[in-house]
């Protein structure tokens, strides 16, 4: 059992280290907002290493800087972040079921949109040191990012600093591709969604709904759809 699970973590250590670099570019960026909203280095590397979501903490970020009250920050980061009750739920139903419980909250603290990628893709039961050896670098890498936007985004120029940014969407692009080769209906189901996700986000009855809600809108339609009409074998994630 524990040669399996150092097993497991040394391949979510090396499968996290793309990630963790691409969250030190994209977090750099957050850190000159940080500076720029009155933060020091240590409060803006503690707020990266506690809340690891691009969008919530520059939403914090935009929080701050306004003055606003403690409750608004609050509903704000529950609306953002609500996606990521979706992906623990569909986590908890890949893993193992000889790990005990409290497995789900230490993933839980981890979970990003690319830890779930990689994660929900294993192709058997999730062995949950996969996911902490993903988050061992992963973490470290948006906490760094941040510190060093903070202490060196005033030396580099804007549009360099800004530029960093793009390293989220070629980590994006990285855990969907791969899947979406392999399977026609995965790719097909990307492609939808990313077309209803422009789509909903230029209509007016639900434009001006949060990006966050949208999220949680799409994936339950679009995910019960493709349940019904795709079904799944119970026992495609059985242990070899």
């Amino acid at each position: 059992m524990l040669s399996t699970n150092r097993i497991n973590y040394r391949k979510g250590l090396w499968d996290g280290i793309p990630i963790g670099l691409g969250y030190l570019a994209v977090s750099f960026t957050l850190g000159i907002a940080a500076k720029k909203a009155g933060l020091t280095a240590f409060q803006a590397t503690l707020m990266s290493f506690t809340n690891n979501t691009s969008a919530g903490e520059f939403a914090a970020l935009a929080t701050i800087s306004a003055k606003q009250p403690y409750l608004e920050m609050a509903v704000m980061q529950f609306v953002i972040n609500m996606r990521y009750l979706l992906m623990s739920c569909a986590l908890s139903q890949r893993i193992d079921s000889k790990f005990p419980f409290f497995h789900r909250f230490i993933m839980g603290f981890g979970i990003t949109d690319e830890i779930f990628g990689i994660s929900v893709g294993t192709a058997d039961k999730l062995n949950p040191f996969y996911t902490y050896g993903a988050m061992s670098v992963a973490i470290p890498g948006w906490s760094l990012g941040t510190l060093l936007g903070v202490l060196m985004g005033s030396v580099l120029p804007a549009n360099i600093a800004n530029s960093l940014f793009v390293a989220l969407y070629g980590m994006f692009l990285a855990i969907i591709i791969p899947p979406a080769k392999k399977n026609k209906i995965i790719a097909g189901l990307i492609v939808i969604s990313m077309a209803a996700s422009y789509i909903f986000s230029h209509l007016p009855a639900v434009g001006n709904i949060s990006s966050g809600m949208r999220v949680i809108i799409l994936t339950i339609v679009i995910a019960g759809i493709a349940a019904i009409l795709f079904p799944v074998e119970e026992n495609v994630y059985d242990e070899k």
